[in-house]
């Protein structure tokens, strides 16, 4: 029984070191979306962004409104919403199956509706591994962060 226990082990730690090195390679493809996010975000790439969002896409805004896919992009298109600045940091990653979490913390400039956005927010990001191995973003919740976080447009 020993010898069997014993001649498992390396097969064991072969299979760790596969499990690890996949998630790891996991982890840098959600990196590189998030990347490809930012960008698009930042430039109002509504085609980079269309590619980014499930068909099935459901956001949460920070005053609480639920936008799907269609919505978000349209959002973007007209205007509505424009991000100057986006500084992120304190991300973590957390992979469970075909599901990625992403939680960060953004220093945020821009405008929404008629109101000026500054300050930090909080955001969760679910991606969701889809067939052809592709990587969606399936969910997004934000959250402010700090108290003073809108301010009216026509304000300086």
């Amino acid at each position: 029984m020993a010898v069997s226990l014993l001649a498992a082990l390396p097969h064991a730690s072969a299979q760790d070191r596969a499990h690890r090195e996949h998630k790891r390679a996991e982890r840098a493809q959600i990196v590189e979306l998030e990347h490809q996010w930012k960008k698009a975000a930042l430039a109002d790439d509504i085609p980079a962004m269309d590619k980014l969002l499930s068909d099935d896409y459901l956001g949460i805004t920070d005053t609480g409104e639920v936008l799907t896919k269609t919505q978000q992009l349209a959002r973007m298109r007209d205007g509505k919403f424009t991000i100057t600045k986006l500084d992120i940091s304190d991300t973590r990653i957390k992979l469970v199956g075909n599901i990625a979490i992403v939680t960060c913390l953004a220093q945020v400039e821009g405008t929404s509706a008629d109101e000026i956005l500054h300050g930090a927010y909080r955001y969760t990001r679910v991606y969701q591994r889809l067939s052809g191995n592709v990587w969606k973003v399936t969910n997004f919740e934000v959250t402010p962060a700090n108290r003073s976080h809108h301010a009216p447009a026509n304000q300086s």
